[in-house]
């Protein structure tokens, strides 16, 4: 589904979509095309098949697809936003080009083959190759014929042009050899030789060469094709982040509806473990929520009443209403979303020049060949060696490798980037980091896992810091904070399975409570401890503050013994951890409201 036409604001800039683009040249000509309109400013990306275009106030953007396919392509206003995640997941071009590329390999290793290693050229084999190539350069290389039509009829040439002219006149030289000379005749071979001998061809065919062309040419625009694709669906990636349903409430009742239904000023629940739909600002409830996503900090944001929340992110505690205040392509991630795209359209000098130099290719690739025809018919040879070295000129100029590594390594580069959560500002950005030599990164969450991991327990004397820690991550593992599902991880891995928990009870801002094999557990901050009457003794809280200079986030551990039977028998220890997982890593100190 297209956007209106009349939905997109005059007087700036509109991308469109550009069909039929087959190479760089294609691009080329479309930008020189648009460019020459009055006040227009465009920039075509062959890599992702859009056009970038800068309008005067009042201008029709339906003029612009005019242009477009006046020059022999379509155009289209890109889909809504909303639309993108409503993309299939199959891909009718890259379907048809997979078929079309492994059929031609079939039939195509065979001809080469026989072409190639005499031992395999038996009676009749030439004819052999014949029924196995034509329908590789007829059928395998249609798209390369219809494209070079297209263009022809516009007065135009591309790399397409070469592609089909050169499989088409290797093919036909083929057919001449076999039926008018003598590569026809039975016991006709091809022996292999490093010296060149002088002939008319009449006695050679060239099918190998006009099937094989065929094969990796289609072997490269489906590679660069599913590399395009495969690119592409950064955007689409980040977009999936978010959440589909949301849980409105309206008029007191709560309702489940899919995400876009949601309007500006609804509120919605947010339980734990579940992602904010929308950005919005908290009207209700006490939370934690795991921002990692957009800062890369692993430790939670504590948020309440006022706070605002970004859509995407993972409330990691207690229960949310938020009001939501922006939606769709307003928010935070259709942001970040646009970013990677833009980036993905825009063109760093490099191809700019490739674009430049790919346009005059081709025209150049003609002149040589009917100059070679001209250059062996005064030479006197006879005119079908001098047709035979005209074609050799189209065939080895057919792979259009300029036009078609700049624009995919670029987008590649970009899209990848996005999937690393690394968002590139534009090409031209990717391609001026050659300059540099220094970077400088201003959250630890940057280079590393971006997850908390347990890397230290701190026992009172006389308690066992085993015991300590499978106790403390037992309770930890029924809560969904990451600071828990750390510190439960790690007694996992020291313990083995954790024992069962009863009266489990988040404290929010402040830990977790509950019973564990009869003791009566509190984990959390240390003001947790204080509501419970538990102090932390001198040489536990130096151990405390120690391990707060260093960086580290700091969870106090405090029981009784069996609960109703000992009430005075108090004991406490400590945890902490550290995010990411480097051995050497500096990380600045957390303040103390970072500690649960």
């Amino acid at each position: 589904m297209s956007t209106p036409i009349s939905a997109v604001p005059a007087g700036s800039s509109v991308e469109l979509e550009i069909g039929g683009m087959t190479c760089a040249s294609c691009a080329n000509r479309i930008e020189r095309k648009l460019n020459k309109v009055d006040g227009v400013t465009a920039s075509v990306n062959y890599a992702t098949e859009k056009a970038k275009v800068t309008i005067p106030a009042n201008y029709d953007p339906a003029l612009l697809i005019a242009e477009v396919e006046r020059t022999g392509y379509t155009a289209a206003l890109p889909a809504a936003k909303a639309d993108v995640d409503e993309v299939a997941e199959g891909d009718p071009e890259l379907t048809s080009l997979r078929q079309r590329l492994i059929i031609s390999t079939i039939l195509t290793v065979p001809v080469i083959a026989m072409a190639m290693i005499p031992a395999l050229q038996f009676t009749y084999w030439q004819w052999a190759s014949l029924a196995l190539a034509a329908p590789v350069i007829v059928w395998g290389a249609f798209p390369f014929h219809r494209a070079a039509w297209m263009n022809l009829r516009h007065g135009a040439a591309t790399m397409d042009t070469l592609i089909s002219m050169g499989t088409l006149a290797a093919f036909l030289w083929s057919l001449h050899a076999l039926f008018f000379g003598t590569a026809g005749m039975p016991g006709m071979t091809h022996g292999f030789e490093f010296a060149l001998a002088r002939s008319d061809g009449a006695a050679n065919i060239y099918l190998e060469v006009g099937a094989g062309v065929t094969m990796f040419i289609l072997a490269g625009r489906y590679f660069e094709k599913r590399s395009k694709r495969q690119a592409g669906a950064a955007m689409r990636a980040l977009l999936e982040l978010g959440a589909k349903d949301v849980s409105v409430l309206r008029d007191g009742v709560e309702t489940q509806i899919p995400i876009a239904e949601l309007q500006v000023g609804d509120e919605f629940i947010v339980r734990p473990g579940e992602k904010i739909a929308t950005d919005g600002v908290v009207t209700s409830g006490t939370s934690a929520v795991d921002a990692s996503m957009l800062t890369g900090e692993s430790v939670p944001v504590e948020v309440t009443e006022r706070d605002a929340v970004t859509g995407a992110t993972v409330n990691a505690g207690g229960r949310l209403v938020v009001r939501a205040t922006r939606i769709g392509a307003d928010t935070q991630l259709a942001q970040m979303a646009w970013l990677v795209e833009d980036a993905q359209t825009g063109k760093a000098e490099v191809q700019r020049l490739a674009d430049r130099i790919s346009g005059v290719f081709v025209p150049i690739v003609l002149v040589i060949a009917v100059v070679t025809l001209g250059g062996w018919l005064l030479a006197g040879f006879p005119a079908a060696a001098a047709f035979t070295a005209a074609v050799a000129v189209l065939v080895i100029a057919c792979p259009c490798a300029l036009g078609l590594a700049t624009p995919t390594a670029l987008l590649v580069g970009t899209g990848r980037g996005a999937q690393m959560g690394i968002l590139i500002k534009g090409p031209e950005v990717l391609e001026s980091t050659r300059k540099v030599d220094t970077i400088v990164l201003d959250k630890t969450g940057t280079v590393t896992t971006g997850k908390m991991t347990l890397v230290d327990v701190h026992a009172e004397s006389g308690i066992d810091a085993d015991e300590l820690l499978r106790l403390a991550g037992a309770l930890e593992d029924a809560s969904e904070h990451p600071i828990a599902q750390a510190i439960a991880a790690g007694a996992v891995r020291a313990s083995g399975p954790l024992p069962v928990v009863s009266e489990f009870v988040s404290v929010a801002g402040k830990g977790v409570q509950g019973i564990v094999e009869g003791h009566s557990l509190v984990v959390g901050r240390e003001s947790l401890l204080a509501d419970w009457s538990l102090a932390l003794s001198p040489s536990v809280a130096s151990a405390k503050a120690q391990a707060e200079s260093e960086g580290k986030t700091v969870v106090a551990v405090g029981w009784g013994g069996a609960c109703a039977r000992h009430p005075d028998r108090r004991r406490y220890g400590q945890t902490h951890q550290r995010r990411g997982d480097r051995p050497n890593e500096e990380t600045r100190a957390l303040p103390h409201s970072a500690d649960r």
